[in-house]
């Protein structure tokens, strides 16, 4: 799969919703986008990053997950212009939805991180250990409830999820050799 070209096809968060969304869709993803709130140690920390990543991610307009956490990637491409993002429709992208399948399904979000010169660093979805916790919480059951999800503190702990996987990689990018030495630190 050539993650690269597949980066240079994304579309910015806009230019998916545009394509992609409906009226009442983009209002459901511009809603949670505005009522997510980084904490100043978050902003502070995406702002640190010095390496570009460019992140490819797969989603539906029309999928709940996707509302609930591709516009957390959007705030923090906001943050700084080292973190890039682009959104692919998986419907759209037949290929590359059935190489990003998770659990034998081509569920969303499905995420790809990429080096600046596109090479593939590693990927992440569809949901976070946060929301699986706290979906389990609701499974009636006898291994339920499992004490370990709280659902007032939901968004922040997803948002909070997902800031680690893209530290986990400015780290990975950071610390390369190969990087590195391209860049002389």
């Amino acid at each position: 799969m050539d993650y690269a070209a597949e980066f240079e096809n994304g579309l910015s968060y806009q230019d998916f919703l545009e394509q992609f969304a409906t009226e009442e869709q983009t209002r459901r993803w511009n809603d949670f986008h505005n009522s997510v709130q980084l904490t100043d140690n978050q902003q502070t920390l995406l702002k640190s990053f010095v390496r570009e990543m460019k992140v490819i991610v797969m989603a539906g307009a029309w999928c709940g997950d996707c509302v609930n956490q591709c516009p957390i990637f959007n705030q923090f491409a906001l943050c700084n212009d080292k973190i890039q993002v682009r959104y692919v429709d998986r419907d759209a992208a037949t290929e590359l939805a059935e190489e990003l399948k998770i659990c034998g399904g081509a569920r969303v979000p499905a995420v790809v991180f990429l080096s600046e010169d596109g090479q593939f660093c590693g990927r992440a979805g569809d949901r976070t250990l946060s929301k699986y916790r706290n979906m389990a919480s609701h499974i009636q059951g006898a291994s339920c409830p499992t004490g370990l999800a709280n659902d007032e503190d939901l968004t922040a702990a997803v948002v909070q999820d997902w800031l680690n996987e893209f530290e986990r990689i400015q780290w990975m990018l950071r610390t390369s050799l190969r990087l590195r030495q391209l860049h002389g630190d």
